[in-house]
């Protein structure tokens, strides 16, 4: 796997960008460029990434392509082909997103976020979504969520039979799957079951970590990894059973140090693991 997150410091161009990257010691990162880039631009971070042993490891299309506002759904589905196309122009392991949600918040929960209609609406735009760009360098691939399909392994490969399509990738976040406490206490048998079950669709990972509260009701928090309570020896070493390019991206820290620190945990984790990344 290649281990690797987000560059918070400023820089100026491809070359400046390729430096702050292996200055963090990362050997994957987002794209740092979104469609609107010229085709110079985007291959010059192309050929900057692949001349310094970079992965591009996602490329954002973040939106609701689900809303229940058709112009934002029309706006979010339109935004996501054309990010999905730039994946493909620069050959970013995939360009990623949600399914959506019947919320008016593009990620929040909904009581109608389960069911059939939905599930069908989902299909409906991913389709939309990949006919229009049919990539060939790249896929694209869905963030589980807590409160919206897909959230386990079995609703992803639901989701992937229901699609039918081979640009359809998985994108694997574990700790977006973690929404009880019983999940939360077994999540290595969550880890081993998503990855026995999705193991070859896998082209992208999340790091990040989660930890229990003691005051009811149930609240589970975001943390910094190492932190919390991810079975990290779990993740990793699964992982590194997968292909040895994969990305696995630590995400939402504010600051430098806080990315730092998330590194040092897992890189030192995967060395006393023996796994490379």
């Amino acid at each position: 796997m290649r281990l690797g997150g987000y560059v918070k410091s400023a820089f100026d161009g491809p070359e400046q960008w390729a430096n702050e990257v292996l200055r963090h010691g990362y050997r994957a990162t987002p794209c740092p460029i979104d469609y609107k880039a010229d085709d110079a631009t985007v291959t010059a971070y192309k050929e900057i990434a692949q001349r310094s042993d970079i992965v591009i490891s996602e490329v954002g299309a973040w939106g609701n392509p689900i809303s229940p506002d058709a112009s934002l759904r029309a706006t979010a589905i339109e935004f996501a082909q054309k990010q999905l196309e730039l994946a493909d122009r620069i050959e970013a392991r995939v360009c990623v997103n949600i399914t959506g949600s019947k919320s008016a918040q593009w990620d929040g929960p909904h009581s109608d976020n389960f069911t059939d209609d939905t599930f069908a609406l989902i299909v409906d735009s991913i389709r939309e979504i990949i006919d229009a760009v049919k990539p060939t360098r790249t896929f694209y691939a869905l963030e589980t969520m807590p409160w919206a399909f897909p959230d386990s392994a079995d609703s992803y490969l639901q989701l992937l039979s229901a699609v039918d399509r081979p640009q359809l990738a998985v994108h694997f976040d574990p700790v977006n799957m973690i929404s009880s406490p019983r999940v939360l206490y077994r999540n290595g048998h969550m880890i081993r079951d998503f990855i026995a079950k999705l193991g070859p669709h896998i082209r992208n990972c999340h790091a990040k970590d989660i930890s229990i509260g003691s005051k009811l009701t149930v609240h589970l928090e975001e943390t910094l990894p190492g932190t919390g309570q991810l079975d990290y020896v779990t993740f990793l070493t699964e992982l590194s059973r997968l292909d040895p390019d994969l990305p696995l991206l630590i995400e939402h820290l504010d600051r430098e140090e806080d990315y730092l620190q998330a590194f040092s945990y897992i890189k030192g984790t995967a060395v006393e693991l023996g796994i490379p990344c």
